[in-house]
């Protein structure tokens, strides 16, 4: 019974492809229609030319629907300085200690400043962004004071959580004032669409 079913199946397949075997022909006949159809046109010779172009175009649209009727205002106070007046070479810092704190230090210091770059301060907004400018420079001045008793008492897990805290702390103040001058622009918004209606 076995061999009878294997003799079927081979009988089917032998039928099976006898039925599908294309005409003499067919192929060239279907290019032609392809070809009537779908006439072949000239690309340029420069397809990346084309691609840059527009990738140009929509970033500069983007930078224009995003910066459209917005004032940016520069913020004077400074919330992390990074290593810019020169140090005694005695001195110590979080990122000096190890590999790894240096790590941590440069993310923290990295999200900081990159979020205080993505603030949109206005004339309706300025007195929030004020306040919270104030609590980030007196966090500052506490991590310089942090840095300090680093290098007179030396390194200490609490003076170096202290650190890592202080750092954590700015970023989180950040990202609740992100959160509220988004609200007061959502809240404007909305104001602005039942006023129009």
């Amino acid at each position: 019974m076995a061999q009878n079913l294997r003799e079927l199946f081979k009988k089917d397949r032998e039928k099976d492809t006898k039925r599908f075997v294309l005409k003499d022909g067919h192929e060239k006949r279907f290019q032609e229609r392809l070809e009537q159809q779908l006439p072949n046109k000239r690309r340029s010779g420069f397809p990346w030319l084309q691609i840059a172009a527009s990738a140009v175009i929509l970033v500069t649209i983007g930078f224009y629907v995003m910066n459209r009727g917005q004032e940016s205002k520069v913020l004077p106070t400074t919330v992390v300085d990074t290593e810019d007046t020169p140090k005694k070479e005695s001195t110590l810092s979080l990122g000096s200690l190890s590999p790894d704190l240096k790590k941590v230090e440069d993310y923290y210091v990295v999200n900081i400043n990159l979020t205080l770059a993505k603030l949109e301060v206005s004339d309706e907004n300025e007195g929030l962004v004020g306040s919270f400018m104030e609590e980030l420079a007196a966090l500052n001045t506490e991590y310089e004071k942090l840095n300090e008793e680093l290098n007179s008492v030396g390194p200490n897990d609490q003076t170096i959580n202290a650190l890592i805290k202080n750092l954590q702390l700015r970023l989180q103040l950040l990202q609740k004032l992100k959160t509220k001058l988004n609200e007061l622009n959502t809240s404007k918004n909305e104001q602005l669409q039942t006023n129009a209606i």
